[in-house]
């Protein structure tokens, strides 16, 4: 289950439907904690459970470094990760 931070995911319900975001925390075995650093910034986390996501194969390397090695993790990071992730999706 600790391999599942800092991969991107998308919504499949809610109001941030479809909107990309990666898993920050995990609370416990259905629910994680997802940011994307504007809506959703590290300081207000969106908890979601797992059944609501699309938790795709890529992981964002610079995001899971930061969470494993309990560093400061900022939303401008997470800025920069989404959206390099949404440029190469196109």
């Amino acid at each position: 289950m600790d391999t599942i931070i800092g991969r991107y995911v998308r919504s499949k319900a809610g109001r941030d439907k479809d909107r990309v975001m990666i898993i920050i925390g995990i609370l416990d075995s259905q629910h994680v904690l997802v940011a994307d650093g504007m809506l959703r910034t590290v300081s207000n986390p969106k908890k979601k459970k797992l059944k609501h996501l699309l938790i795709t194969d890529r992981v964002a390397e610079d995001i899971s470094n930061i969470i494993s090695a309990k560093k400061k993790l900022l939303d401008a990071d997470l800025k920069k990760a989404i959206d390099s992730y949404i440029e190469e999706q196109q």
